[in-house]
């Protein structure tokens, strides 16, 4: 249970967290519970987690402010194992380290800026980048089906997955500049208009056939004349 410094520290955290979120960070406590915090981070541009939506939790001491809180990241993202405490300097890990003016948007600040480096420490992991970037693709989904994830975030824009992008069907191509559609078009046009392949007459070749058309008319009248006489 929260003292009353703590309940009046995080309640005022809340407001200003909500008010003036860090970049890429969201927060709030759990319903039920004001020293169990959810949070969000979105993969920022240009490192292996872009796009990516981790979630994970905040578990405060009663007597926060003057003692840090447990870190843990729920969601897989190929730094940290899932569901483990973080030893970092503004954890539990670090009590000596601990400064009581850091807030929740500092906590929060420094693991994504820890989260997007190289160092290593009790609950990171190491990966390669192309699988920090396949656990990225995969997160929102993942997240679909963590209940404590629906149960804080069900609802939110930051609960809807990627949208599905089919793969690019690329057309067989039968001939330069056609496709297998075209080509079945054209053989219903072929069918409705059947084309024959008629060669056409040269105008001599018509001039020919009007000649001999006149020489079988002067040829018959001679015939038919004898013929009367």
């Amino acid at each position: 249970m929260a003292t009353k410094a703590a309940n009046k520290r995080l309640v005022k955290e809340y407001a200003s967290i909500q008010e003036n979120a860090p970049p890429y960070i969201t927060a709030k406590p759990a319903e039920n519970n004001l020293l169990e915090w959810h949070y969000l981070i979105t993969g920022p541009p240009e490192t292996p987690y872009e796009g990516g939506q981790y979630h994970g939790v905040l578990l405060f001491p009663s007597e926060y402010p003057f003692k840090p809180p447990a870190i843990k990241m729920i969601t897989p993202s190929g730094r940290f194992l899932p569901n483990t405490r973080l030893c970092l300097s503004i954890s539990d890990y670090h009590p000596d380290t601990w400064n009581p003016a850091w807030t929740v948007s500092t906590i929060l600040t420094g693991l994504l800026s820890f989260m997007t480096s190289d160092e290593h420490t009790a609950g990171s992991m190491t990966s390669t980048e192309a699988t920090k970037r396949t656990y990225a693709s995969e997160s929102r989904r993942w997240n679909l089906h963590d209940k404590s994830f629906q149960t804080h975030f069900g609802g939110t824009k930051e609960a809807e997955p990627a949208p599905f992008v089919p793969p690019r069907r690329i057309p067989v191509v039968e001939a330069e500049g056609s496709s297998t559609d075209s080509l079945a078009k054209s053989t219903v046009i072929n069918k409705k208009k059947p084309q024959t392949n008629k060669p056409a007459w040269t105008l001599q070749q018509k001039l020919l056939v009007v000649l001999a058309v006149i020489l079988a008319w002067i040829v018959a009248a001679r015939f038919l004349g004898k013929t009367a006489n």
